[in-house]
């Protein structure tokens, strides 16, 4: 059976391409998932992707992800910082997690150090761009696909 992984993005990122192009690129989300399903279906996975602005949304696709899905890739957002609702869901999730930051939120502002959804996450990509999460999938069919 093709492992199943759930990506998941949060706010802001449906304005990727155009917000901040100086930190996240011009890539937009569109262009991100078409890679990403891409190189899923080469690996071995099968992809579904949601993105949603409000962090209640977030916390029922993960919830919606036990006993479907081995694994979520989740790019959180500013939701990174304050969410212990999403990391109490991750912690409910019985599958892997991958956490992807496009910027490098260890060179950016103070407050955006520390991500409460790393306490729970298998593997952590910062920095790497909107390739972080190509890197992330790679890994994950590493684990998952025998």
């Amino acid at each position: 059976m093709t492992p199943h992984v759930i990506l998941l993005n949060g706010p802001n990122l449906n304005l990727l391409g155009l917000r901040q192009p100086e930190i996240y690129g011009a890539e937009t989300l569109a262009d991100v998932l078409a890679r990403c399903t891409a190189l899923a279906a080469d690996l071995g996975l099968s992809l579904t992707a949601y993105q949603s602005n409000h962090e209640g949304a977030l916390v029922e696709m993960i919830h919606a992800a036990r006993g479907t899905s081995a694994a979520i890739v989740i790019n959180p957002g500013a939701y990174s910082h304050t969410s212990v609702a999403i990391l109490d869901a991750l912690n409910a999730y019985d599958g892997l997690v991958m956490e992807v930051h496009i910027s490098n939120i260890h060179k950016r502002e103070t407050f955006r150090h520390h991500s409460y959804v790393s306490a729970r996450a298998d593997g952590v990509i910062a920095g790497c761009g909107t390739e972080g999460y190509l890197l992330a999938l790679r890994r994950l069919a590493s684990l998952l696909v025998s």
